[in-house]
């Protein structure tokens, strides 16, 4: 049974899991974190004890520091780790990004987290590795930030690839290699297997997915109810949920590359003007609203840089008042002399529009 549902599975799939996302965002925009232990927190010497780890660089990793650990403990296996507090902001901002490169291979597109999500690239012609390849080449060129890929026909072997190779690998595991990889898996690195499912399977003897597939279903129901069925069918290479597009994007935008940079404030102005009136027609057509928008910026220099404004209520579609914000911003970036070869502006935290917008006059 497992074996026929296995050659019939003929889906791509990729996970994207941008690595240590929020220490890696801080280390590029101050490079002097690159060299040292960070975790993005509070330091719990300026905050009487409290918060968390969100996240950690992996020179912090070595030491022992990990998501979700206590900043007290996390600063007990780490004395020397650099706390930097979290900009959510900047986070969801840059996360718009990365999702708008997603909307390039594919809209078939399952979000996770900020900082990962399932891409179903069946419908790309091109071969998914091929495919992987590109997309962290333009998460990097867009972003420089680095990100690991897995590849496969389904979201768990996709979700353990991109585990297998990290910081900044591609795993791909096809279908005849995919058995074996499950078969020689430690029994930890099984998706759901947490810390009271570990001292089961030691008690049992399991250590690795060769243990667990010589298991029966009704064992494995036995000893873990309804989660055995899940355990029985990874043990066999085999997952049936698709990935679960969502109906609204994450992000609507539009960008222009310039064959000739832009040194004049009135050229620049204008082409605010014209990509604003785009993105409102877009976002108009398809009744969304936004409550970020973002403007990127690159130079002559290929310098890329991006900047947000959220706010609390979505955004009026008013072309004329998103580009004086984006003046705005690009004032603020580039004060003096300047030679701009790409402008773009991006709507993100998108939401459907519930609601027409009419006068009350129109009534009459």
């Amino acid at each position: 049974m497992s074996e026929f549902l296995q050659a019939k599975d003929h889906r791509r799939i990729l996970h994207v899991d941008i690595d240590a996302f929020y220490a890696q965002v801080e280390m590029r925009d101050n490079p002097k974190l690159r060299q040292v232990p960070l975790g993005i927190g509070r330091d719990p010497d300026q905050h009487h004890g409290h918060g968390v780890i969100a996240t950690a660089n992996y020179i912090a990793r070595k030491a022992g520091v990990h998501s979700a650990m206590g900043a007290i403990e996390a600063k007990k296996a780490c004395p020397n780790l650099v706390f930097v507090a979290p900009n959510f902001e900047k986070y969801r901002a840059i996360s718009a990004q990365i999702h708008a490169i997603f909307h390039e291979f594919t809209d078939m597109i399952e979000p996770v987290a900020l900082d990962e999500a399932y891409l179903d690239v069946s419908a790309n012609k091109m071969a998914a590795p091929t495919l992987a390849a590109q997309l962290r080449h333009r998460i990097w060129e867009e972003t420089h930030l680095t990100c690991s890929v897995g590849v496969s026909y389904n979201k768990v072997l996709a979700k353990l690839g991109s585990e297998h190779h990290k910081p900044n690998g591609v795993t791909v595991i096809p279908h005849d290699l995919a058995q074996d990889f499950m078969l020689n898996l430690p029994i930890r690195k099984f998706r759901g297997v947490g810390q009271k499912t570990l001292e089961k399977f030691e008690k049992l003897g399991v250590k690795d997915g060769r243990d667990l597939f010589a298991m029966s279903l009704d064992d494995l129901r036995v000893h873990f109810g309804s989660f055995g069925d899940v355990l029985y069918w990874q043990a066999r290479a085999t997952h049936f949920s698709p990935v679960k597009d969502r109906s609204v994007r994450q992000s609507v935008g539009k960008e222009s590359t310039f064959e000739f940079a832009l040194h004049d404030r009135s050229q620049i102005e204008a082409a605010f003007k014209d990509l604003a009136e785009k993105v409102v027609a877009n976002m108009t057509k398809r009744k969304l609203l936004g409550r970020t928008l973002t403007v990127k910026i690159r130079d002559e220099q290929f310098k890329t840089q991006t900047k947000g404004i959220t706010q609390s209520t979505t955004f009026d579609l008013d072309p004329a008042f998103m580009a004086r914000q984006a003046m705005l911003i690009f004032d603020e970036l580039y004060p003096e002399e300047f030679a701009i070869r790409l402008l773009g502006i991006t709507f993100s935290n998108i939401v459907e529009q519930k609601y027409e917008a009419v006068s009350l006059f129109d009534q009459f």
